[in-house]
């Protein structure tokens, strides 16, 4: 009876010890590789208008084989490229990690312009090339991230030892999604397309980004896109395929380089692909060219999971991949507006003229003082704190006021050549054209210390944690569903409407149960998760839940650990180039079976 009941013992121990190690952890390096994968400007329901046209393992990857939450909506109102991308990475808002905008004024650093999110001239830029006759090589660093990201946990929990990088087109994107800790961020120099970085992370370029440099790709897209070798590449090429598969190409060099994967503990990469925002302001959400570009990013995700595949330690097994977007975007108020929508633009620059106008009648008759900063980008107006106190007039007084101008200063700036016009549009004779309209402004007092004014609804939550001690003396003004500035004939993205909040989440990875997940989620809840299941700290700042219904609770079958595993014996990854989509080589589709994309697991 004792020697059975010391086997059954030694059988549980065994049998514990063998499920212990079919988790995950970051701190034995299972799995080997973790990537944030980040499309900018990437609504949710481009996966669900587009979805017949996904072939092989790109999105699908997530839709057939990962864990997929159409409905993740981001709670708050400044949706914008440098807090969505924080966000994602810290598990936290405006409110907790301190990135509103883009850029904002900031009159101790510099009072001729705004200061960009990711700028500090105590480091230099690094990797321009020889020819470049660019002076602002002022550098770039996470300083005004006030949160950890989950890549900076990873790196403290394994003592520096896990590697963590970012890529993207765009400084910001690349930075604030790596974190403070990361070993490099890397993105492009606007002009000639070279990846560059600064001296915050390193004092040269490794020599696999420098041979990346001159090896001609950047040439190559050039090429492929049809522009000017002249051109500036990030205008040109940025929101074409060429610039997608560019920047995965650049992607994998790192990964090769920097041998991501093949230690004892986890790695983390974060990949922002900014050529969805580039193309998608000009164009809008519902034109042509922005659904080719979703179906090709469709074929080169396909190409670059293949890739990782084969070249990552232990393959897309021991790799998970968590898929998200900083933002949604508004569709073109033209669109908007022929369907019957009240869709209106707002002329800032007449605005800010307006509200100064109102600010110098009430304050300074007769003078002709500039109680606004210019340069202004919504959804913050930001005061020229100055010139307030010199008028004698405190924060709480300056930001009422312009509070109360707003209505007046609205319709004194749209005399009608900012309305949504079109000389083809024959709108219904018994239709008024629409107009710009405020629905709702918040001071920056308002909203610190969520005075009255704030509803303590759903609504009020977004604009607390819209809040953010960057910018100065500033208030939010929010315009009526689909209004917007005015950005020439495009969109943009700046609210707290469920068009520019409705993003994808996705998860793909063994620790993942495959299946469609219904009923809301947050953006916040994609760090929270990925730490837990590492099993390191949340981020600093980090309010986001753990999606438990969609983690295993019990280990993965072997003979079903790798969902690609057949592609390995079936078909060659192909290099990654920059062929044109029609010359790309057509990817086999999975046989592994799995659960269809429309089924709820049971929690």
């Amino acid at each position: 009876m004792l020697k059975r009941f010391f086997c059954c013992l030694l059988l549980a121990v065994v049998a514990a010890l063998s499920t212990a190690r079919c988790f995950a952890s970051a701190y034995d390096g299972h799995p080997k590789l973790v990537i944030l994968l980040v499309a900018d400007q990437f609504r949710e329901d481009y996966l669900e208008r587009y979805r017949a046209d996904f072939k092989d393992q790109g999105f699908n990857l997530f839709l057939e084989h990962g864990a997929f939450f159409p409905d993740c909506y981001y709670d708050y109102a400044n949706l914008i490229t440098a807090a969505g991308h924080a966000t994602l990475a810290t598990g936290a808002y405006t409110d907790g990690h301190g990135i509103a905008s883009n850029q904002w004024w900031d009159l101790s650093r510099n009072a001729q312009r705004p200061v960009t999110s990711v700028e500090d001239p105590r480091y230099t830029l690094v990797g321009l090339p020889s020819n470049s006759t660019r002076k602002d090589i002022e550098g770039a660093s996470p300083r005004n991230l006030l949160a950890s990201t989950f890549g900076d946990e990873v790196r403290l929990a394994t003592k520096g030892e896990a590697k963590l990088y970012g890529v993207s087109l765009k400084d910001r994107a690349a930075i604030l999604t790596a974190g403070h800790a990361a070993n490099g961020a890397f993105w492009i120099d606007p002009q000639s397309g070279a990846f560059i970085t600064s001296t915050y992370y390193m004092r040269q370029l490794p020599d696999w980004a420098t041979a990346f440099n001159l090896g001609g790709s950047a040439v190559q897209a050039r090429n492929a896109a049809g522009v000017d070798p002249n051109a500036n590449f990030f205008n040109a090429v940025g929101g074409t395929d060429q610039a997608i598969q560019y920047e995965l190409a650049f992607a994998e060099a790192l990964i090769t380089g920097e041998k991501l994967g093949s230690g004892s503990v986890t790695d983390v990469l974060t990949i922002s692909i900014s050529s969805t925002d580039i193309l998608g302001h000009r164009v809008g959400p519902d034109a042509p060219e922005q659904r080719q570009l979703v179906d090709a990013l469709d074929v080169d995700l396909d190409q670059f999971f293949r890739w990782l595949d084969k070249n990552v330690p232990g393959g897309l097994h021991d790799t998970w991949i968590a898929f998200s977007a900083d933002h949604g975007v508004a569709p073109l108020p033209l669109t908007a507006r022929q369907l019957g929508l009240p869709a209106a633009t707002i002329n800032v620059k007449a605005l800010i003229a307006a509200l100064n106008t109102a600010m110098n009648n009430r304050f300074s008759p007769g003078q002709h003082l500039e109680y606004l900063l210019p340069h202004q980008e919504l959804p913050y107006i930001s005061l020229n704190q100055p010139m307030f106190e010199h008028a004698g007039i405190n924060e709480q007084e300056g930001e009422r006021a312009i509070q109360e101008a707003l209505p007046d200063a609205i319709a004194a700036s749209q005399p009608g050549a900012a309305r949504v016009r079109d000389a083809d549009v024959k709108p219904s004779p018994a239709r008024v054209d629409p107009t710009p309209r405020i629905f709702r402004s918040y001071t920056r007092l308002q909203m610190a210390s969520l005075q009255p004014g704030i509803p303590p609804t759903e609504f009020g939550q977004m604009i607390a944690h819209s809040y953010s001690p960057n910018g100065g003396w500033y208030v939010m003004v929010i315009p009526d569903a689909y209004q917007m500035q005015s950005v020439g004939s495009g969109t943009t993205h700046d609210s707290p409407y469920s068009y520019d909040r409705h993003v994808p989440l996705a998860f793909y990875g063994s620790a993942f149960m495959p299946g469609t997940y219904r009923g809301q989620v947050q953006p916040v809840d994609l760090a929270a998760t990925l730490a837990a299941l590492l099993n390191v700290n949340q981020p600093s700042a980090s309010i986001g839940r753990v999606l438990q219904q969609a983690i295993r609770t019990e280990p993965e079958v072997p003979e079903k650990k790798r969902v690609l595993h057949h592609m390995r014996h079936t078909h060659e990854a192909a290099p990654r180039s920059l062929l044109k989509p029609q010359e790309t080589p057509a990817a086999e589709k999975l046989t592994t079976p799995s659960p269809a994309a429309t089924t709820v697991p049971k929690p």
